[in-house]
Order: C-alpha cells, then sequence, then structure tokens
C-alpha cells in the first residue's frame, strides 16, 4: 500500500491538466501525487484515432495550460501530432506519469482515505482526479437481427480509415462529427454508402461564438448537476456547415435515412418495406463516460449519471471529475483540471488526524 495525496487517474488533456496544477501547488510527483495512465504511450484517446484525421482537420485542439503546440503540420495524423505534444510536455513538466497501469476499483479506505486498486498495486489516497473519458466506453446500440448480420460490424473506436471500404456498400449509423466525417471519406472509396440517423441532424451555419459555446456548456452542465448522464457539449451545438459538408449535402452524400427497425443478414431493414443491402454497418454512436472504476463508491444517481457541482462529486468530497459531461472538451478539460485541483488543495488544508494518517500508512 503505497500512500499519497492525490492520484490522478488518466493522462488526457483533463488529466495531464490537473497533474500541471498539482505541480504548480507545490505537489511532487511520485511523492505527493500519481499520475496513472492504462495507454501504452503519452496522447491520451488521440493515440488510438484513425490515421486519416489529420490535425488539420481537427475542431477546437485546445493547447495544454503552460505549453503551446506550434509549428504542427496539419496534414500530418492527429495521433502523432498531439501524442508527440503530450510526450513533450509529461517530460517538460516531469509528470512522471505511470504507464500502462490499469485502474481497476476506488472504493472506501481505512481513515477515511481512498482506496485505488491498480495493477501495479494499491494506493491510500486523500482524494482522486478521474481523468478518464469516454473512449473506453463506446456505445453499441442493440437491433433485433444485429447477430445474425453476415457483413461486417464496427464502432468508430475501431474505425480504420476510409481505405478498407473499397468497393464496399457500407450503412454509417450515427448523426454526430465522427458520423458525419466518416461518411464524407467513405463515400470517395466506397461502393455506396447509407446515413442513419435517430434524428434528423442539425446543421449549424455561421459562427460559433462564446455565448453560444456557454449556452452550450451550461446545458450540458445543467444535465450533470441533476445526476443525469451527461450530453457531449457537440451534440448540442449541431454540426458547423464546412465547405466539405456543403459539398457533401449537394452530391447527396448526407441524404439522411430515418432508423431503420432491424438487421437482416444482408442488411437493414425498416418496417414500411424499404431495405437496403450492406457489407458494412459503422457505428459512429459515441460514447459513455468511462467511470466503472468508481462504482464501489455509489456516486451514481437515480438518473444514471454522477451528480457534479464544479468538478465534484456531490456524494463523496474526495472525487473530483475532470473531462466528464461540460468540460468534456479541449478547454473545458484545461479549465476543469484547474478547478479540480483547486477543490483538492481545499480539502488537503484541512489537518489529516494522526490516527487516520497512521491507518492509511499501515
Amino acid at each position: 500500500m503505497q500512500s499519497v495525496d492525490v492520484v490522478v487517474i488518466g493522462a488526457g488533456q483533463a488529466g495531464l491538466s490537473g497533474a500541471y496544477h498539482l505541480r504548480r501547488t507545490g505537489l511532487e510527483p511520485d511523492r505527493d501525487f500519481v499520475v496513472l495512465d492504462h495507454a501504452p504511450r503519452p496522447g491520451g484517446a488521440w493515440q488510438f484515432r484513425w490515421p486519416s484525421l489529420t490535425y488539420g482537420k481537427v475542431h477546437g485542439m485546445h493547447a495544454l495550460p503552460g505549453m503551446e503546440l506550434t509549428g504542427a503540420d496539419d496534414s500530418r495524423p492527429s495521433s502523432k501530432v498531439i501524442g508527440e505534444y503530450f510526450d513533450a510536455y509529461e517530460r517538460a513538466f516531469d509528470l512522471r506519469v505511470h504507464r500502462p497501469v490499469e485502474v481497476s476499483a476506488v472504493r472506501e479506505g481505512v481513515g477515511g482515505r481512498l482506496r485505488v486498486e491498480t495493477s501495479e498495486g494499491t494506493y491510500a489516497t486523500r482524494a482522486v482526479i478521474s481523468a478518464t473519458g469516454t473512449w473506453d466506453r463506446p456505445f453499441w446500440p442493440r437491433y433485433p437481427g444485429q447477430d445474425t448480420f453476415l457483413g461486417r460490424q464496427l464502432h468508430t473506436v475501431n474505425y480504420p480509415g476510409p481505405a478498407d471500404f473499397a468497393g464496399q456498400r457500407v450503412v454509417v449509423v450515427g448523426g454526430g462529427a465522427s458520423g458525419t466525417q466518416h461518411l464524407m471519406e467513405i463515400a470517395e472509396v466506397a461502393a455506396d454508402t447509407f446515413w442513419v440517423t435517430r434524428r434528423p441532424p442539425v446543421f449549424r451555419e455561421g459562427p460559433f461564438g462564446a455565448d453560444q459555446g456557454r449556452a452550450a456548456v451550461a446545458m450540458v452542465a445543467d444535465r450533470v448537476r441533476h445526476g443525469l448522464p451527461p450530453q457531449s457539449v457537440v451534440s448540442v451545438t449541431g454540426l458547423p456547415v464546412t465547405d466539405a459538408v456543403r459539398r457533401a449535402r449537394e452530391s447527396g452524400v448526407l441524404d439522411r435515412l430515418p432508423m431503420f427497425d432491424r438487421i437482416t443478414p444482408a442488411g437493414v431493414a425498416w418496417d414500411d418495406g424499404r431495405v437496403v443491402e450492406a457489407d458494412v454497418i459503422l457505428w459512429a454512436t459515441g460514447f459513455r463516460p468511462a467511470v466503472d472504476h468508481l462504482a464501489p463508491l455509489r456516486l451514481r444517481e437515480p438518473g444514471g449519471g454522477i451528480r457534479v457541482e464544479g468538478t465534484q462529486a456531490v456524494r463523496d468530497e474526495r472525487v473530483q471529475l475532470v473531462g466528464y459531461g461540460p468540460s468534456a472538451s479541449t478547454i473545458g478539460a484545461n479549465r476543469a483540471g484547474r478547478a479540480a485541483v483547486r477543490a483538492v488543495g481545499r480539502l488537503l488544508e484541512r489537518p489529516e488526524p494522526a490516527a487516520e494518517r497512521a491507518a492509511s500508512a499501515a
């Protein structure tokens, strides 16, 4: 059992921001806090993005606190550009990220501390900053006949890029940014594409300013405050209309079909008799927060989400969630990292009773 003041779980944008601000308060990595990351290398979820998502296609990548990302080549894969940036950042601020480390559970410990169980051992800690994002929890909807489909089914999480779909008939499910990006590049090589969404997509024309951004974040934050599962910020802002989107709409690539009712061995079908034959179903259906490691603490509300005020779990002040709900964006993650460390600082200012310190060290 190792004893530290803070355990940061995850080394994506939110986790690195939190670690940076912990360092700024005078806490020392591997003495006062540790950063644990299950990924094999720096880069957070970005390292797993498909090769055709070049840095020039990334919308709104905000620099980490204290170090700008400069001189990036827009034509290089974002996984490489951002992975190298995160790597340089970790070294520049000596954050000493432990990886690959799996965190299996955070549960009540002894002496008022939390017990963090990991693949490298167990930590007793006064606070946890959970920055695990969503990439590890892809959402796969279930439809009748899904197991009978003879073609290939895959999710954004294992999307390989458009070349794999050359000459095939592809159904893309999902009306978000990933779904439209997949669809537009697959359409250039596929024999045919079909776009299916549960709701009609909302396209956003014109500039998206600070006021609109604050309103979108406020909508997501309101759900989190009420203990509902968070929506992504993007889901309430609509899809930005770029030149590529305009061309795709004009060519018919973005002609949307309503959600099918069932899956057949040869494709998908609707109750009105419409049938589409397909070789591939690509589920661009988003992700859910990766917070299963917190389940032993029973933080979930009846509505299905974790109620959060700022970054603090309402049911347990020792737990800060960053990159969750309204902070699930690059700029939001930075701000949440700073806010979480402020909250942790207030907690650490309280004297820890000698008996509790002794119990946590035992």
